[in-house]
Parts: C-alpha cells; sequence; structure tokens
C-alpha cells in the first residue's frame, strides 16, 4: 500500500477545506459531509476557525482506499497565515493546488505557485466551482498553460482508464522527450512515464468539478492513487519538523514528518540548541531529549503509538527545544522561510499584567516563528511582528480564550531593517573587577534577501573552542538592532576574528556582554563611515482595473514610488504588475475599491526588502539615539586599579588589548 502525504493549498475562498471535506467523504472516512459556512468541517478544528470560517492552522485526516494511505494536511489559505503553509511545503510529497473556476488564478495563487516550485513539490491541479456562471474550462485551461506551464493538461477522464486520456496523450507526451518516444511507437504513454513526469515536475494533472456537489471528486481521487508514486525512503532516521502546537492540557506537541527509519516512543532525539536551556543543552551544544508520547492525528483525534514508519506525519510530547523548519537525525535544517512580516504592532494591556502578556505571547511565537515578540525595555512595550490585521485579531482571540487576557493592540507600522554597505571590524571589551572577555568581529554586508549568516576564522590557540562556540552563539540567540532606528539588522555576516579569556575571571557571562558590544561598535563605526543602510519591505502587486482606470491606477503606482510593467488586458480590463514600498500601498486596496466603484481588484506579495525611498523622513520620525540605548550600548568596560570603568565606543581602539585582525582582505 502506498503512504502518502500530500496538502491542499489554495487562495481564501478557492473551496480548499470544503474539497477536503468531499475527498473524506467520498472515500467513506466521514458519514456527513460537513461545510465552512456551517462551521461542522471536519478539518477546522478550532473554536476560531469555525467562527469565521477560514483555516488558521494546519491540520492532518488520513484517508484510506484499498491501494493508498493518504495523509491530507489543510493548510491556510490567507495570506496573513501563509508562513504556517509554507513551513507545511517541506513535508509534502504532493500538493493539491485549488484554484477557484469562478475567479481563475489570482495574486496569491501566483505566490503559491513560485512556492511550490521553489520547494520542488510535484503538484495535482483541482479547479473547484465549475458549476459558476462565470467558469469557463477553455479559458481556464489556456489561462493555467500562459501563467503557470504547458504541462498542465485535463485529466479529468483519466478514471476510466488509458483511453480516457487518449484526447489528451498528445499533450501528455511534448513534456518529455522519453513519453513522446512512447507515443510515436505506441500511440500511447505508460503509466509509469507519467508518473515519472509528475513527480518530476513535468506534468501537472489538472482536474475539474465541483467539491460543494461532489462533482469530479471520484474522478480525482482515482487519478491520485493511479498516478501518485510513493517516495523511496532509507533505513536511517531523519525527520522534519513543520509546527509546534500545544493541547487542551498545555502539553507541547511537535509534528513532524518521519523521513527515514522509524520514530519510536521514548527514543532520544537531539538537534541544534538554539535557547540555553542547561536542562537538555549538552557540552557538543546540542540539546537531547526524550519522544515520551507518539500520536497520530486525524482532525481532532489522535491514536498514541508506539511506532511509526518513514512517510507518516504525527505529533510527538516531551520535546521543549524544537522549532518549525528543525530536521532531527539525517535531516538538516530548513532555510529561512520567503514569507516574512512586515507589520509591527504594540501591545496595549489595558488592566492585564504586561509581564502574564509576554509570556503568553511567547507561546504564542514558540508555535509559529513568525511572530516576533520583542520586549522593548527602553520603552517598558511588548512589540509584536507579524504579517497582518486578520492574524492580529486571531491573536487577540486566542489570548482571551487560551490565557483569559483581554488586550488591545496599537496602530501597526512598517517593520524597518538595517545593513550595512561595506565590511567592518566591531571591538566589544567586558572587564568589571573579577571578569574578563574581549571579542572582534568582522561585519560584512550580504546580498539583498540572505538573512543573517554566522563564522569563526579565530584560531583555537587563541580562544578556546568552546568559547568560540560561546560567541557564535550570543551572535545568534537574540535579534541584534541596528544604530539608524533601532530596527533589527539583517543581509549581513558575522565572522568572529578573535578574542581573549582570562584563564581565572572569564564566566561565560562576559563573552555574551563582549559580543553584544562588538557588534554595536561595529555597527556605530560604520554609521560614523557613511556606511549603515535603511531597508524597507516591498510588495509585489497585481491590479486589475477596468481599462478607462488604468490611467489612474499608473499615477497612484508612480506616486507611492513604485514601477510596473507594459500593462496587459483583454479590451475590458487591463492588469498592471510591478512593486512599490509597503509603506505606500499598504492601505491602497480601499483606494482602489473607491475609485473602480468595487470593480478592480488588488493583491498583494511580499517581495524582500529594498533601501527605504523616504531615509531622512523616517530616521527623523524613530528618533532614535543608539548611545542612550542601554540595553543596546555599544560602548565597553575596561579595569585599572581594580574597578570597571566605561569606554565610549569611538575610544574603544584606543583601549582594546588585542590588535585589529582585519586589514581589509576577505574573512
Amino acid at each position: 500500500m502506498k503512504r502518502i502525504v500530500a496538502g491542499i493549498l489554495a487562495h481564501v475562498d478557492a473551496g480548499k477545506t470544503t474539497l477536503s471535506e468531499a475527498l473524506l467523504y467520498a472515500t467513506g472516512q466521514v458519514r456527513k459531509l460537513g461545510r465552512v459556512d456551517h462551521g461542522d468541517a471536519f478539518l477546522d478544528t478550532d473554536a476560531m476557525e469555525r467562527q469565521r470560517g477560514i483555516t488558521i492552522f494546519t491540520e492532518p485526516a488520513i484517508i484510506t482506499t484499498p491501494d493508498l494511505t493518504l495523509t491530507l494536511l489543510d493548510t491556510p489559505g490567507h495570506v496573513d497565515f501563509s508562513a504556517e503553509m509554507e513551513r507545511t511545503l517541506a513535508v509534502l510529497d504532493y500538493a493539491i493546488l485549488v484554484i477557484s473556476g469562478a475567479d481563475g488564478i489570482q495574486g496569491h495563487t501566483e505566490t503559491l505557485w513560485r512556492l511550490l516550485k521553489r520547494y520542488n513539490v510535484p503538484t495535482f491541479i483541482f479547479i473547484n466551482k465549475m458549476d459558476a456562471p462565470a467558469a469557463d474550462k477553455t479559458k481556464l485551461l489556456q489561462q493555467l498553460k500562459k501563467r503557470f506551464s504547458d504541462g498542465c493538461v485535463d485529466f479529468t477522464g483519466s478514471h476510466n482508464g488509458t483511453e480516457a486520456l487518449a484526447d489528451v496523450m498528445e499533450d501528455i507526451a511534448m513534456q518529455n522527450e522519453t513519453a513522446m518516444d512512447a507515443y510515436l511507437d505506441t500511440e500511447t504513454v505508460p503509466d509509469e512515464t507519467i508518473r515519472a513526469m509528475i513527480a518530476r515536475r513535468e506534468l501537472f494533472p489538472c482536474y475539474f468539478g465541483s467539491a460543494l456537489k461532489m462533482d469530479g471528486i471520484e474522478q480525482f481521487v482515482a487519478g491520485f492513487e493511479r498516478f501518485a508514486q510513493e517516495p523511496q525512503y532509507n533505513g536511517e532516521f531523519g525527520a522534519r519538523i513543520y509546527k509546534v502546537s500545544h493541547d487542551a492540557q498545555g502539553n507541547r506537541l511537535t509534528w513532524l514528518k518521519v523521513t527515514g527509519g522509524e520514530l519510536k516512543a521514548k527514543m532520544m532525539l537531539s538537534g541544534t540548541a538554539h535557547a540555553g536551556d542547561a536542562d537538555v543543552v549538552a557540552e557538543d551544544g546540542q540539546w537531547h531529549e526524550k519522544a515520551d508520547q507518539v500520536r497520530v492525528y486525524s482532525g481532532a483525534k489522535s491514536t498514541t503509538v508506539d511506532t511509526v514508519p518513514a512517510g507518516t506525519i504525527c505529533a510527538v510530547t516531551g520535546l521543549t527545544q524544537t522549532f518549525p523548519g528543525e530536521g532531527l537525525g539525517m535531516e538538516r535544517d530548513a532555510g529561512s522561510p520567503v514569507l516574512q512580516p512586515v507589520l509591527t504592532y504594540t501591545l496595549e494591556p489595558g488592566e492585564c499584567d504586561i509581564h502574564k502578556c509576554l509570556v503568553a505571547l511567547r507561546e504564542l511565537e514558540d508555535e509559529d516563528p513568525l511572530l516576533h515578540v520583542v520586549w522593548q525595555s527602553r520603552l517598558e512595550e511588548v512589540h509584536l511582528q507579524l504579517m497582518g490585521a486578520v492574524q492580529l485579531e486571531v491573536i487577540q482571540q486566542m489570548m482571551h480564550d487560551r490565557f483569559g487576557l483581554d488586550v488591545s493592540f496599537g496602530p501597526g507600522g512598517i517593520l524597518y531593517k538595517e545593513t550595512i554597505a561595506h565590511p567592518i571590524e566591531g571591538v566589544g571589551h567586558f572587564e568589571p573587577l573579577r571578569h574578563y572577555a574581549e571579542t572582534h568581529v568582522l561585519l560584512e554586508p550580504l546580498p539583498a534577501g540572505s538573512g543573517m549568516a554566522y563564522a569563526s576564522v579565530c584560531s583555537e590557540d587563541v580562544l578556546d573552542r568552546n568559547w568560540q562556540r560561546l560567541i557564535l552563539q550570543h551572535c545568534q540567540e537574540r535579534e541584534h538592532v541596528g544604530v539608524l532606528t533601532g530596527s533589527p539588522i539583517t543581509d549581513m555576516k558575522i565572522t568572529l576574528l578573535v578574542g581573549r579569556a582570562h584563564l581565572k575571571h572569564t564566566e561565560g557571562g562576559d563573552f555574551r556582554q563582549a559580543t553584544y558590544r562588538a557588534i554595536r561598535q561595529g555597527l556605530m563605526e560604520a554609521k560614523e563611515r557613511g556606511d549603515c543602510r535603511l531597508l524597507e519591505p516591498w510588495y509585489g502587486f497585481r491590479l486589475e482595473v477596468p481599462q478607462d482606470m488604468v490611467g489612474h491606477a499608473m499615477a497612484d503606482i508612480q506616486r507611492m514610488s513604485g514601477s510596473f510593467d507594459t500593462p496587459d488586458g483583454d479590451g475590458e480590463y487591463m492588469v498592471l504588475e510591478g512593486e512599490a514600498p509597503v509603506a505606500q500601498m499598504r492601505d491602497y486596496a480601499m483606494d482602489v475599491n473607491a475609485y473602480t466603484h468595487g470593480r478592480g481588484h488588488l493583491s498583494c506579495v511580499f517581495a524582500g526588502y529594498r533601501p527605504c525611498h523616504n531615509v531622512d523622513e523616517v530616521i527623523e520620525q524613530a528618533a532614535y539615539d543608539p548611545e542612550s540605548d542601554l540595553e543596546n550600548t555599544p560602548d565597553s568596560v575596561f579595569c585599572a586599579h581594580g574597578a570597571g570603568y566605561p569606554v565610549k565606543w569611538y575610544k574603544v581602539p584606543e583601549f582594546m588589548h588585542l590588535d585589529y585582525a582585519w586589514h581589509g582582505e576577505e574573512a
């Protein structure tokens, strides 16, 4: 029996959860067909999901047919929860992309397609709502071929055997030389060749139907069963974590897919430590914890099992250090996600204790790594970085339901970031009485979108390996902020060049202080040289407006410092695609609605960070003084006559004990 993990993805309201319900009903897994609008969908297990009628959390359902055990993951469609969806892609064998027959390919659908391509996930396409008056099968198929791939081929009749594919067999053969050779010889393409083409993303089977009316569902199930192939797994244990949550009893659940060997209850697992919990972190910088329980979920119901084989989705209790995207065993950690939060909000605790609120938000942050919770000690405020207003409303509701905290949030702002233009060496020294540490780090700019990277070129003859590892941990353990506006730094590599410890007086915390100060001192030096850069988030947009209003739209985008490609249209509507700063475009959807009288449509996706278009204005509004930020001081502490004394950042080179280690060459 084949064991396959598939995820259902779609633009919001394309009918993704309805398709999941239809698949469960058609295969006999549920006796009653649930509906999102009735609040009884099998996979919308959370009260908020039922109330709002949208999927917020990725939930599994297990479907069994005579030849297949399919674990189906229903992912969120709303762009505010797309980070949850993106993390799920790393554990999928196949994706089922749902497109609304009434609306066609929408902005977020294109983002999903790009992500599926990036993660190399073989994809089946289900075009839903074909019972809608506006749905035109021929037009939709042309749109799929034009905007996605020529490999999008109508497979709707494939359950009736090879003859049913006879009409499209030539289209299938055109996607691959081997398939074409087979077609020229026999006028057909063997199933195993078709399966291989789908697995290599050369072919994308398309099925048309209506999930709500159960139309086309049996054809889709039969086609998926016939053309999906089980991945090959080896005997060495491996697993990929895609989600962290908490059950009703407060137990922390680590959701993962076993990608090799098998996972047993009470098995010892290990991974790279990111938080310094001394109870679980060994000297090798790894955490080691026992998997207490292994649970297999289908909807809200779970079964506790002793062992699960490769290809299984399960939840594990007992692990406190795991994070989404982490690899266990032979699996490596995933890279940083494409989708990133671009807005920041301030918590307004009202009557609630702000520290209780912070503890609750930290638990939610543990579950969603793209929710960044920052405690601003200077302002005594909690700031949240997240994807958008809907996610904020959900967090507000969760604070009330799970923790009994009624809080509100201040108006949102833009999440700026900072980087540097040229390499610089930063020095941090921490030497109050009976303490000692000095750290030299090289800060280097990286290409846009690279995030942060860390390395060491320090010899172990100069500084012991355990101190070096500790310094690199201190580089990574917090979000360091820039010196222009106090925004997080990004697109930068931090390399440990050299350091010094004292045999008797150095403690771990001394290197934390020296490392933090070295990074800040380097940033201040860069600012002095004019090398600091402020970055702002940009949206990639797709704007569809009636033809007579395209001039209005083009003028708006130019006013917003945006750019766009040559407009494309069908005579009635014109489409503008381009990029613009989030700060200018975040409320533009309401303007579009107003001037087009509801006939225009704007969709935006995060398109990375670029140099800020109004730097001076943003810096002036932030009014940030890096030297007054005591939490992130660039100054150092030296010792003389038995007492420590502070030294300003620009004088540190005169007092430092080690010479500069970088002289202009690449580290």
